[in-house]
């Protein structure tokens, strides 16, 4: 079995995921990055976006969920995300997001409308 990576997902309400995973691929605010076994420690920003889990293998992607923004670590012991909010990505609404969208516009409020946004960048991706 190939070298697995330590990964947990929290955010203020819960401990969202924990175990062991073949690669994380996290939406850092200077650009996405992908975190493997081994990887060099590192701190990073989060933007809002999909977090990409792949359990079995770095091929196989199991699992997407949204992050509203937070930090990710990266040391010996894994990867720790700890986000601002977390939603898997099939339970986003696609229909009320736009909705939301179009009412972040209208108040621009540009916080809202990049998060709007990268929901939807997220659905359809």
């Amino acid at each position: 079995m190939a070298d697995l990576l330590n990964f947990e997902l929290v955010s203020p309400e819960r401990l969202l995921s924990s175990g062991q995973v073949a690669m994380v691929v996290v939406p850092g605010s200077e650009g996405d990055f992908g975190v493997l076994p081994g990887h060099a420690p590192m701190m990073s920003t989060i933007r809002p976006g999909a977090i990409s889990i792949y359990e079995a293998d770095s091929n196989t992607l199991t699992r997407r969920i949204f992050v509203d923004g937070g930090f990710a670590e990266v040391n010996d012991k894994g990867l720790t995300i700890l986000a601002e909010s977390a939603t898997p990505v099939t339970d986003l609404d696609p229909a009320r997001i736009a909705v939301d969208l179009v009412a972040a516009r209208a108040a621009k409020d540009e916080v809202a409308i990049a998060r709007f946004e990268a929901m939807q960048a997220a659905i359809v991706n």
